[in-house]
Formats: structure tokens, C-alpha cells, sequence
């Protein structure tokens, strides 16, 4: 098997190729052909925790999945039921050797990658594994990025500049790039900021480097939105070699609003510029669902709550008793969620599930005058941050810590997340290096000690009962996934002096304090799990699947007729 290979390419960071390459995944594995993404670098704070190079052959997308030579198998009926659904059964290695069981996607635990390719794989019915972005790099400072190489820290790479790395990965990003190749009908990949970047094109290793190794069909994709979309395409086009440029097969207009024929003559242009049609006019779509990658999304709902769950609103603050039941109440005010935007956040994809939950507003805040000025705000939640000591600094430096602790003095809902508990804790210490000492908000008393080692798993695990507010969340089993350094536990002068947090996830995983209304967890992936949001809101929100469906329907209602199948058809 040899892949077919589509890219998308963008005339600038934001042009729309991530939701397009997921939107293609999805359409072409509605074809039933075997479709994986693929992204050879990737720059975001936005990580999940994906199975390593798998050492066995992967079964058919969806249905039944079938191990090689004809082992166990199991009946998988969503997308999500390939990592919440029963035991994977008895996995068989590619060539014969001993087969092994594999009771969880925990067991298949590899690495991280960034957060697209694994909607991205999602979409294309793929279990996610680290070849479909080789390399991850999360800023950490304006001039500085971890790098992740294949799923794990590469701390000699961390180190070297950046225009020294691509010989030394190159080999890995196409050997990775092949493998895909081998193992699927189409490879769809997704390109980086822009391919003219022309000071970049001597270390490239992401945009026209891997169009040429894989012979793929290209789109370009422009924002319309911001003006001068036909310079930007043929600007891009031009400075493109001509090698290159014969691999652009079709140009994308999207975030179009307005009336399309007023666009001509301009299409028929370009295309007598450059032989390039223009194949596609994507209208404005300001909520898809796909969870954003680079930047903070809106804070509208995406769901009217009358129209999508029969009127049912959550609870906020003052109906507590409510809240602790987890039951449902009708209320003519939004629970409004704060979130704090601090510089180095990471993982937000994770709260786009808040966004569609009927009747909660989110806001994002970056100044105390935008926090004390949500006198209506339920709750505030601390996210991860890939540099947690430097946001604390930030955070001290806009006044925001005195509004937090203001905010949860008064007995306000304060949720921290992986940086955001290590933010809530009395202290920081950090004897190797990797993040910074410093002192905590002082809501919990605890201390996080930062380790070498960097926890990167998937991890099931249920409350155990929670007081106060979060007392809905009492038994409940999660899903969720762990990548920090830190490994946070009891101040120890405070717990002899009889001021302790309370454990109500075994294993360090979560904290709360006394009152019941601060409460800090490792766990990634909260709010993506239904029976959360079933028992602090009494809603649900679509899933992930009917998402992947609504982006494939959109790009095969607006692109030209066969131009989609033009792009994997023998070339």
C-alpha cells in the first residue's frame, strides 16, 4: 500500500488548515479508504497523550477491530468508543511474535503530540500514535521551545538552535511520513504557518520539503476575512520554485462573507496568473466545534439551551445546594466561567466542550478589571500552563492573584488544572531546573516539587467524595490524560498543624480544601467527559464524531464538484 498524499498549506498562521485538514480526513474515510494525518512539526502548548510507533498492525477504522492474523477482536461503535470503550483485546505484533494483551489505551501510552493531529486522527477513524506529528515544539519562553521528538522530551535538541535542527530530524520526520504512507490509502497533511517563508526555506522540514517527498496534491488556503487574500495566494504561489508551484493543484478562499459573484473576476485571474483554479469558497463558519488550536476561542455558546436541551440551564453560586446534587435548575442568567489567559497556556483545547454546554458562557481573562468586573461570575479556572512559575510572575504582575484569592474568599468556585493546581499550592520547588521555584497562591496547602522525569499517560480514575460545590462530581469515573513535570503533595508543616487538603482522587491525582470550593486536579480532559458534564450541568454536548461529520459535509457541499477526488486520483 502506497498513500495517496493531500496537503494543505496556508498563506499565513491562522489561514484555516488544521479545521480543513481534519474536515478532509473525515471525508475521505467516510469512503471507507484507510486515512491518517500527518503534521511534521508542530509549535503549540496544546498536547495530548497518543500510543507510540505500534508494534502491531492496526485493524479497520471503525466496526470491528481486527487485529492482525485473526486475533480477538471487539465491536468499536464511535470514535470515542476506540479509547472509552471495552478492553482492546489481544493485540498480535506485526510479524507473529508473542501476542500481548492490552487492557486500556493506557497500555498503548507512547508520547505526546500536538492536539490537531489527534482530532485529526479522530476524524480519519485512526487510532492517534506519535508518527502523525513527529515533532512538537511548546514554547516555553519567547526564544525558547521544548522539543518533543516522536512523543518524548529530546532535551539535546531542546538545546540547539533552531536552524541546526532539521538535519538532525529530518530522517525521523520522513521515515515517520513513510511508514503512514505504507500502512494507509491517504495520508493528509498539514502544513505549517506559510510555505514562502523564504528566510525559513534552507532548514524546512514541514511545508515544501514533505510536499515534494510525498508527491502530494496541495491546496493553498487564505483568510479572506483579512483582506488581500488574492496577493496573499499569488505572493505565496510566486515565490514558490517551480517544482513546487506544479504541486498546487487548487486554491481555498475561506472565512468568505458576503456575496460570492462579487469575488469575479478576481478566481479567473489568479488562475490566468499562475494555472491555478480556484476550487473553493468556504463561507464564514464561526463555530464548527472543533476545539481551537492556537488562540483563545469567543466566549458565545454555541447551542441555544431552549432549542438544543429543552431549556435547561446550570447552576452558579447561589444555588449550591443544586449544584451538589448535580441536579438541573432553571435559571434567566448564564453561569459565567472565567478562564485565566495567562502567556505560557496550554491545553485550552480542552474546555471547547464548556463552550457548547447550554447556558454557560465563558469568558477569558487577563486583568483583575476583567475579572472583578464579572460581578456575575460563578467560577474561575486556573488552566495548565507549560511555564507555571513565569505565569505565577505574570499573574502577581496584573494584580490577578489578590482577585482570585478575593474571589475565592468569598466562597467562589476555583478549579485548577495540571499548572493551575502546582498555581494553587503554597509553594514551587524546583532543584533541577525545569520550571522555576516560586511561591504559590496559598488556596491549598501543598507544595509540587518539580522532577526530571515528565509524566505523559492516560489515566482512569474516579472521585472520591468531594465536599461543596464540586460535590456532584462524588464516585465519578473519568478519563483524562497527565503531561507535567511536577509531583505535588502536602505542605508538611501545615498538615502537622492540621491544615491539610483533601485527596479525592487516589494517587496525588486531585485536591480540595476544606470549604469544598477550590478544588486542583492533574487530569486533563474534565469537561470532555459526558458524565461530568451530566452531573455539574445536567446537560450533554454533541459528541466529537457528529463534529468530524458536520466539517466533511461543509467541505463537500462547497468545494467543486470532484475536486476532492481529483486530488487522490493516479497521478
Amino acid at each position: 500500500m502506497s498513500a495517496k498524499c493531500v496537503m494543505v498549506l496556508g498563506t499565513t498562521s491562522g489561514a484555516g488548515k488544521s479545521w480543513l485538514t481534519t474536515a478532509l480526513c473525515r471525508y475521505y474515510a467516510r469512503q471507507g479508504l484507510k486515512v491518517a494525518p500527518f503534521k511534521a512539526q508542530n509549535m503549540s502548548n496544546n498536547a495530548r497523550v497518543v500510543a507510540g510507533r505500534p508494534q502491531f498492525s492496526a485493524g479497520p477504522p471503525l466496526g470491528k477491530l481486527a487485529p492482525s492474523e485473526g486475533s480477538e477482536v471487539r465491536e468499536a461503535t464511535s470514535v470515542e468508543a476506540m479509547f472509552a470503550g471495552p478492553p482492546l483485546g489481544k493485540l498480535t505484533p506485526s510479524g507473529g511474535s508473542e501476542v500481548r494483551e492490552a487492557t486500556s489505551v493506557e497500555a498503548m501510552s507512547g508520547g505526546e503530540i500536538g492536539s490537531a493531529q489527534y482530532f485529526q486522527a479522530l476524524a480519519a477513524r485512526a487510532v492517534p500514535d506519535v508518527r502523525m506529528n513527529p515533532l512538537l515544539l511548546k514554547p516555553e519562553k519567547d526564544t525558547h521551545s521544548q522539543v518533543v521528538l516522536m512523543g518524548q522530551v529530546n532535551a539535546e535538541l531542546s538545546r540547539m538552535a533552531w536552524r541546526g535542527r532539521s538535519a538532525s530530524v529530518w530522517p525521523v520526520v520522513a521515515q515517520a511520513l513513510d511508514e503512514l504512507r505504507a500502512e494507509n490509502d491517504v495520508v493528509v497533511i498539514e502544513g505549517a504557518g506559510s510555505p514562502a517563508e523564504i528566510n525559513l526555506k534552507s532548514c524546512d522540514i514541514v511545508n515544501m520539503r514533505v510536499a515534494l517527498h510525498a508527491n502530494a496534491a496541495c491546496l493553498l488556503v487564505t483568510d479572506i476575512d483579512r483582506g488581500g487574500a488574492f496577493a496573499h495566494l499569488y505572493g505565496t504561489w510566486a515565490m514558490l520554485d517551480e517544482a513546487e508551484r506544479g504541486l498546487i493543484k487548487g486554491f481555498v478562499l475561506n472565512k468568505f462573507r458576503g456575496d460570492a459573484s462579487l469575488l469575479a473576476p478576481g478566481p479567473q485571474m489568479l488562475q490566468d496568473l499562475t494555472g491555478v483554479p480556484t476550487v473553493a469558497t468556504l463561507p464564514m463558519w464561526w463555530q464548527h466545534g472543533l476545539p481551537e488550536e492556537d488562540g483563545v476561542f469567543d466566549m458565545a455558546p454555541t447551542f441555544v439551551a431552549s432549542r438544543a436541551f429543552g431549556g435547561t440551564l446550570p447552576l452558579a453560586r447561589g444555588e449550591g445546594a443544586e449544584l451538589a446534587r448535580g441536579g438541573p435548575s432553571r435559571r434567566s442568567t448564564p453561569l459565567v466561567v472565567a478562564i485565566v489567559a495567562y502567556p505560557r497556556i496550554s491545553n485550552l483545547d480542552e474546555f471547547q466542550p464548556l463552550k457548547n454546554v447550554p447556558g454557560v458562557r465563558l469568558k477569558w481573562v487577563r486583568s483583575p478589571s476583567e475579572l472583578t468586573g464579572l460581578a456575575e461570575a460563578d467560577w474561575i479556572i486556573l488552566p495548565g500552563s507549560k511555564n507555571t512559575s513565569a505565569d505565577l510572575d505574570w499573574l502577581r504582575a496584573q494584580g490577578l492573584d489578590q482577585a482570585i484569592a478575593a474571589h475565592a474568599g468569598r466562597g467562589g468556585a476555583v478549579l485548577g488544572i495540571c499548572g493551575g493546581l502546582q498555581m494553587l499550592g503554597e509553594a514551587l520547588i524546583d532543584p533541577h531546573g525545569i520550571d522555576g521555584n516560586g511561591p504559590g497562591l496559598g488556596l491549598l496547602p501543598l507544595v509540587t516539587l518539580f522532577a526530571e522525569a515528565k509524566t505523559v499517560q492516560h489515566r482512569q480514575a474516579a472521585f472520591a467524595p468531594v465536599r461543596g460545590l464540586w460535590s456532584s462530581l462524588s464516585g465519578i469515573e473519568v478519563q483524562g490524560y497527565e503531561i507535567h513535570h511536577g509531583q505535588t503533595t502536602h505542605h508538611s508543616a501545615m498538615a502537622a498543624a492540621g491544615n491539610i487538603a483533601y485527596a479525592v482522587m487516589p494517587e496525588g491525582l486531585a485536591w480540595q480544601n476544606a470549604a469544598g470550593n477550590v478544588l486542583g486536579l492533574y487530569l486533563h480532559g474534565l469537561f470532555e467527559d459526558p458524565r461530568v458534564l451530566q452531573a455539574l450541568f445536567g446537560a450533554t454536548t454533541p459528541t466529537l464524531d457528529s463534529v468530524f461529520e458536520g466539517l466533511a459535509d461543509y467541505i463537500a457541499q462547497h468545494f467543486q464538484p470532484d475536486v476532492l477526488q481529483s486530488l487522490i486520483a493516479a497521478r
